[in-house]
């Protein structure tokens, strides 16, 4: 069996995680990660973004030190949580980082109430907590001020300043390239609604199945169905990839039993907000691929960040991403990385 659509962009997400003694070290890892990615050709590498956990918290921080030590790859966020960013900031952060990469950021970015926010609120907003907006006002006023938006009421010139009426640096393109990650129906029409790109990844909402590929399946064409782009209009899958054939014997045995131990959470909605996850994906590569190439969601998709596991060493995530590169991708009709 082979997919509707041959892969033609390859990306991974690493969460970035450091040893709190020892921070620089964790950090190096990630910014040599991303070299390394695009050694092998991979077309994009992202970035989750963590607070107050030892995961990357400064995600364009991170980007723009990679944007020193990369040429080709394109570099995403996935995603950075508006509720926790003033827009106006964040916008001339990411329009900086895209002018620094020549065009190559990829802004992943959500909505909604930061986690613990009953906990972290004073500290984020300790004089207008309890009025922030966290609705998607705040995406709205992201993409105004990257599309080049009216910023402020007066421009011109003050003594030797002079000054704009919109974000410097102005990025062109960088808009276009805004990504939304969704877990339910209504972000996927939102996100569509307002002409972004997807983000899909191995959390959804079972808001009209419990099976979780029939499920991220029908928001991939949800979102098609409402994108002023259609069948044009991007997506980008995430999935827990560990292809093993590389791998030594100690390595395959510790990947299994991390996705065994993880298992149990993918067979039913979770909590509440009725939560699925997706299995993770662990053994040879041929095997990975027959599993991709009969998902429904993966057959609707052209492009991929496979997740790295959290809590893997670096010499893992080397052997990792040499066998997705070398060994899975082809399988899945990669054939190299996409013109730029």
């Amino acid at each position: 069996m082979t997919s509707d659509r041959p892969l033609t962009r390859l990306g991974f997400l690493t969460i970035g995680l450091f040893d709190e003694h020892d921070p620089a070290g964790g950090h190096e890892n990630t910014l040599r990660m991303i070299e390394l990615g695009e050694q092998l050709g991979f077309d994009s590498a992202w970035v989750r973004q963590r607070h107050l956990q030892h995961g990357i918290s400064s995600p364009v921080a991170v980007l723009a030190a990679a944007t020193q030590r990369t040429r080709r790859i394109a570099l995403g966020t996935a995603v950075i949580p508006l509720g926790l960013e003033n827009p106006f900031r964040l916008a001339e952060d990411l329009a900086t980082v895209d002018v620094l990469s020549g065009g190559r950021l990829n802004p992943g970015i959500s909505v909604g109430r930061p986690t613990h926010f009953e906990h972290i609120g004073p500290s984020l907003y300790p004089d207008t907590a309890d009025r922030e907006d966290f609705t998607h006002a705040r995406v709205d006023r992201l993409l105004h001020l990257l599309r080049g938006g009216t910023a402020s009421t007066f421009t011109g010139t003050e003594g030797i300043e002079t000054y704009s009426e919109r974000i410097q640096p102005h990025s062109p393109g960088l808009a276009g390239r805004v990504w939304y990650g969704a877990a339910g129906l209504s972000s996927v029409a939102r996100a569509a609604g307002q002409g972004l790109n997807l983000l899909t990844s191995s959390v959804v909402r079972a808001e009209e199945d419990d099976d979780f590929a029939r499920v991220q399946a029908s928001h991939i064409r949800r979102f098609r169905e409402l994108h002023p782009l259609g069948e044009r209009a991007r997506v980008s899958q995430g999935l827990v990839v560990v292809p093993t054939d590389t791998a030594t014997a100690e390595q395959r045995a510790r990947y299994a039993a991390y996705a065994e131990a993880r298992l149990p959470r993918t067979r039913e909605p979770q909590g509440p907000g009725r939560i699925l996850f997706s299995p993770d994906l662990v053994g040879p590569a041929a095997e990975i691929a027959d599993r991709l190439h009969g998902d429904p969601a993966f057959r609707q998709v052209d492009e991929v960040a496979f997740a790295l596991p959290f809590t893997f060493g670096y010499e893992d995530y080397v052997q990792i991403l040499t066998d997705i590169a070398e060994r899975l991708a082809p399988l899945l009709g990669w054939t190299g990385p996409a013109p730029a």
